[in-house]
């Protein structure tokens, strides 16, 4: 894994993708965002690590864009700046990062194994907050009354 930390343009696989971005017309990026997405969530097989950093990376430049959003890295992320993204990328984006999350995911073994594991995990849960703000509900009332 050529990754030196936990930012989600802190590996090889989402720098390539930001250089991508960057060689994209300013018009083909959000679908390059999107191509991103849709083969994460669409995948019903394991999920490999680059496919899943890509998904990270993709679902971070939406998420900047939310309320609340951290800002993409400028030192690793995309230098051309992404054009304002259209809502119904947050949902794809949080359906991507519950991929990348589940059992099935390599990228998830893989930081279950790290030292910054823990870190890695929270800070995406956080980013997927960022993207779906609204309380997860569990089912049913927690006291009878």
């Amino acid at each position: 894994m050529g990754t030196w930390d936990i930012g989600p343009f802190e590996n090889d696989t989402a720098a390539d993708f930001a250089n991508d971005l960057d060689d994209a017309a300013e018009g083909e990026r959000e679908t390059l965002i999107r191509r991103v997405l849709m083969r994460t969530v669409g995948n019903r097989d394991y999920l490999e690590a680059p496919g899943a950093e890509e998904a990270i990376a993709a679902a971070a430049l939406i998420a900047a864009q939310c309320p609340g959003g951290e800002p993409v890295s400028p030192h690793y992320g995309p230098d051309e700046p992404v054009p304002s993204l259209p809502t119904d990328l947050s949902r794809l984006a949080v359906e991507a990062l519950d991929r990348v999350l589940a059992d099935e995911s390599e990228l998830s073994e893989l930081w279950e194994e790290a030292e910054d594991g823990r870190r890695w995990r929270d800070s995406t849960r956080q980013m997927r907050q960022v993207l779906d703000p609204t309380p997860q509900t569990h089912g049913g009332a927690l006291f009878e009354v």
